[in-house]
C-alpha cells in the first residue's frame, strides 16, 4: 500500500487546513510515502532493512563456521552484536573477522542498490535526483560504507541518483523534521516546539529549538530529548500512550523552567500510512499494542493527558516517520527539485518529495 497525492491536491497553492498526514506542506509536496513494494519473496523494502543486514550477517557466520569451524564472534547471538563491535572487527588484524564484515557490507549494498532501482521505477519516484538515507544504520561507519558502495554500483549502471547520509543524527532528525509540519504562523513568536518520534523499537520525545530568523528554521536543533526502548518492556498500547504523555510533560516543564517559549503544537512521527483523521491505516504492526484498531486515534488518546502550553491545548499533527525524518533535510535540498528519503530501521521507511516554489 502507498500514499499518493491526487492531482487536484498538487494544484493547490498552499495547504488550507491542518490535517494529519498532509500531502502539501509549506516547503514540499509529498508525492508518495510508505510504498510497500512486493516481489515473490515478500516486501522489497525488507531486503534493505536493519533486520535484513542482521540476516545477512547471520547467514555468513553460518557459512564461515561450517567451513572453518570457528566463528569470529564466538557464541554471541547476531542480534546482540553491536554496530561498534562490527566496526572494530572491520578494522582489526583478524582477517577472517574483517573479511566477514566486509562481505556482509558488500551483500547489503547490492540489496540496497536493488531496492533503490525498484523505487525509481515507480511513477511517483521517477526523476528523483537525490535520496537521503536515514535510520539507525545510516549513522554508523558500516552503514555509510554500504551506502557508498551502493552509490558506486548504481553509478556503474548509469543510474543518475545521488545517495547521501542524513545530515542530523537519525535519533534527532525524526524530531527536527516535525518543525516543517507546523504552519509558519503557528511558530511565529515562539522559541521551540515539542516533538515525538515513535518507532518499532524506540520512542523519543524532544524539545526542538527553532533558532528561527525571519521565518527561517533551517538551524533548528534538538534542545533536550528523552528516549525509551519500549520493545524491551513490551507495554500495552495504553501504557505506551501514558508513558509518551509523561515524557512530553516532563520536557515541556523543563522548557518552561528554562524560559523557552513553546508553541502550542506537538508534531508526532510514527510508522505507517496516516489518514487525515489521525488513524493509522497500515504499517503500525511493530508498535506496542494494536495501533491500527478501528476507532483508535493517538491524538484523541493523548489529548486529555497532555499539559496546556502557554494556556492552550496543543495542536497535534501526526505524520509518517520517514516523511518527518526526510523533512529535516528540507534546508539542504535547495539545489534539487525532486528528492526522497529511505530510512533503514526495523523496516525500510520511504518518502518522495518535490520542492514547492518559495513565496
Amino acid at each position: 500500500m502507498s500514499s499518493k497525492l491526487p492531482k487536484e491536491e498538487t494544484d493547490q497553492a498552499a495547504p488550507t487546513v491542518l490535517v494529519h498526514g498532509a500531502r502539501v506542506l509549506s516547503a514540499v509536496t509529498i508525492d508518495t510515502y510508505n510504498e510497500e513494494l512486493r516481489d515473490e519473496e515478500g516486501f522489497v523494502g525488507d531486503r534493505a532493512s536493519g533486520r535484513a543486514f542482521r540476516a545477512i550477517l547471520d547467514d555468513w557466520r553460518d557459512r564461515v563456521v561450517s567451513t572453518l569451524g570457528e566463528d569470529p564472534f564466538g557464541d554471541t547471538p547476531t542480534a546482540e552484536i553491536s554496530k561498534s563491535k562490527l566496526e572494530k572487527a572491520l578494522a582489526s588484524k583478524d582477517t577472517v573477522a574483517a573479511g566477514l564484515v566486509h562481505t556482509v557490507i558488500e551483500e547489503f549494498a547490492h540489496e540496497l542498490a536493488t531496492v533503490v532501482r525498484r523505487f525509481l521505477r515507480l511513477k511517483n519516484w521517477q526523476e528523483t535526483e537525490r535520496i537521503v538515507v536515514g535510520g539507525g544504520l545510516s549513522s554508523s561507519h558500516i552503514g555509510q560504507l554500504a551506502m557508498g558502495r551502493a552509490q558506486v554500483i548504481l553509478a556503474g549502471e548509469a543510474v543518475p541518483v545521488e545517495l547521501r547520509p542524513i545530515s542530523n543524527h537519525p535519533d534527532e532528525a525524526g524530531l527536527i523534521g516535525a518543525v516543517h509540519l507546523a504552519p509558519s504562523w503557528m511558530l511565529a513568536g515562539h522559541d521551540a516546539i515539542a516533538a515525538v518520534d515513535i518507532g518499532g523499537t524506540n520512542l523519543r520525545v524532544g524539545i526542538v529549538d527553532l533558532k528561527m530568523r525571519k521565518g527561517d528554521v533551517s538551524k533548528a536543533a534538538v534542545w533536550k530529548m528523552l528516549h525509551w526502548r519500549h520493545r524491551d518492556e513490551k507495554p500495552s498500547r495504553e501504557e505506551a500512550v501514558q508513558r509518551l504523555a509523561d515524557m512530553v510533560t516532563e520536557l515541556t516543564d523543563k522548557a518552561l523552567e528554562a524560559k523557552l517559549k513553546l508553541a502550542p503544537f506537538l508534531g508526532i512521527a510514527c510508522p505507517g500510512l496516516i489518514d487525515d483523521d489521525g488513524t493509522i491505516l497500515s504499517g503500525g504492526q511493530n508498535l506496542p499494542g494494536n495501533w491500527q484498531e478501528e476507532g483508535f486515534r493517538l491524538d484523541a488518546a493523548l489529548a486529555e493527558k497532555l499539559p496546556r502550553i502557554d494556556g492552550h491545548e496543543p495542536a497535534m499533527l501526526i505524520h509518517n516517520d520517514a516523511v518527518v525524518q526526510g523533512l529535516s533535510e528540507v534546508s539542504n535540498m535547495g539545489d534539487v527539485e525532486r528528492w526522497g528519503v529511505l530510512t533503514i530501521g526495523t523496516g525500510l521507511g520511504n518518502a518522495r518529495f518535490t520542492n514547492r516554489p518559495k513565496e
